[in-house]
């Protein structure tokens, strides 16, 4: 009769636990796929051939692993979504460069802030500076709908009635920005963040002054998530402790810095300091491809910064900052190698120059091939089209140039073949090597080897 009761209970017992909910980290662990939900752009996701960029991507990939599952990204169209679908269970997590504030943080918890940003007034260059929110009277002020600028500009204007802004829930923020350069609006408010990758495709655009304190980027979380939120926080104290975190956002906003920090002390420490010991290795690459080994060492520096040990969770790595698939491709089987890293982007930047038409003539090919370095050579052709529907050539790259951001412009990337790119990050790109290029003709102009023609085997024996 005992044993007959004890089963009873102990039946009930395990049929109770069986009816509860597996937690959110249960449900990854058991289903082995973690759900991101996320918007395109260049600090959060796109794409570049058939692997995954941006900074909430690596970051995403990273956790994913150390969880043991696989990834799937989500692309929200709009900001606001995002949290809705962490709060309604259809995402794990909510990843797009999100800052903490409190009504979201009403439907959704936070992982810890992994990045501090400012919020910033653009206004455009050839228009009177604004000084402060009271100047904004009689503009145009755009933002984005459902971002925190908009309850930002809420709190302002309990002190200044007179405060007027339209919300727009189609575009992005690259659409505002590039509004403002074009003297569409007036103004607008983004991310500091954001506006550092994208104020070298806009240079027109300037920032008027920082709206309210600095704020925390994030992850959203499912409210409640006890366990998830734990291992969310141990991943993101484990990668800062590493610094591997710090790696992942300088690999982005680093380089878009760089238009300043090129020409800095920082940069002449790094010439003297790095350089040196991988210079044979570039003079080897301009004998085997005819690529100048000036342009290679610029290249090299806006990828790494001349740190052969660099890599990002996506398995990005080296000088040149190689893909597996890459590097493969280019015989290379060791991407942290100096020499074989260096080889490797050199006979990779020739094959995507054999690419480019042979009717387009230097310097147009170089930069339209430089371009596809980075970006990957289907968005460029994407972008070449782009140039020839709004009637500009195509073979020509300032003209390129120029349309390269509407990569990031819906209306424009569902018209083309490979979808969304960050067409701005692209240009921040090439403007930055080309003014690393002319800096380091300059730093070497009085060496045995400075002049146009390439150099001989001789010369590269010679001490």
């Amino acid at each position: 009769m005992f044993r007959a009761i004890l089963a009873i209970v102990v039946g009930a017992l395990l049929a109770s636990w069986s009816a509860t909910p597996p937690t959110a980290l249960e449900q990854i662990l058991q289903n082995g796929e973690l759900r991101v939900v996320t918007r395109h752009s260049p600090t959060t996701f796109y794409t570049y051939g058939k692997e995954g960029r941006g900074i909430e991507y690596e970051l995403a990939r990273g956790f994913a692993d150390r969880l043991g599952v696989e990834l799937r990204i989500e692309v929200a169209d709009q900001l606001q979504q995002i949290v809705a679908d962490v709060a309604h269970g259809k995402a794990h997590i909510g990843a797009a460069n999100l800052t903490v504030t409190a009504p979201r943080n009403a439907i959704v918890d936070f992982g810890p802030g992994y990045q501090q940003v400012q919020q910033e007034l653009l206004y455009r260059q050839a228009a009177p500076r604004p000084r402060e929110i009271a100047d904004l009277a009689g503009g145009n002020l755009v933002v984005l709908a459902g971002s925190s600028h908009v309850g930002l500009l809420e709190q302002i204007r309990a002190e200044h009635p007179q405060l007027q802004w339209v919300e727009d829930s189609q575009a992005s923020i690259e659409q505002l920005v590039r509004k403002v350069a074009q003297g569409e609006i007036d103004y607008t408010v983004v991310d500091s963040t954001a506006f550092q990758l994208l104020r070298n495709a806009y240079p027109d655009v300037r920032t008027a002054f920082s709206i309210g304190p600095a704020s925390e980027m994030a992850w959203a979380l499912p409210q409640g998530a006890a366990k998830l939120h734990e291992q969310v926080a141990g991943y993101f104290a484990e990668i800062a402790a590493t610094g591997e975190l710090q790696d992942v956002l300088e690999s982005y906003y680093g380089s878009a810095g760089d238009f300043d920090y090129v020409e800095s002390r920082a940069f002449a420490r790094h010439f003297h300091a790095r350089l040196g010991r991988y210079r044979p290795y570039f003079e080897e690459a301009e004998l085997e491809t005819g690529v100048s080994w000036r342009l290679l060492a610029a290249m090299a520096y806006q990828e790494s910064h001349w740190n052969p040990g660099a890599v990002s969770p996506t398995g990005v790595r080296g000088l040149m900052m190689l893909t597996k698939h890459t590097a493969e491709l280019v015989g290379v089987d060791n991407r942290n190698d100096p020499r074989q890293s260096i080889l490797g982007g050199a006979r990779y930047l020739t094959r995507v120059q054999q690419k480019i038409p042979e009717r387009i003539a230097e310097p147009d090919s170089l930069w339209l091939a430089v371009a596809a370095y980075n970006l990957g050579f289907g968005h460029l052709e994407d972008a070449r089209i782009v140039t020839e529907i709004q009637g500009g050539d195509p073979d020509n790259f300032e003209d390129v140039r120029r349309r390269l951001p509407l990569l990031e412009d819906e209306s424009w990337h569902k018209r083309v073949k490979r979808g969304y790119a960050p067409g701005a990050q692209a240009v921040g790109y090439v403007d930055a090597i080309q003014r690393n290029y002319e800096l380091l003709k300059w730093m070497t102009a009085d060496d045995i080897l400075s002049r146009d023609e390439p150099i001989t085997a001789a010369q590269q024996r010679s001490p």
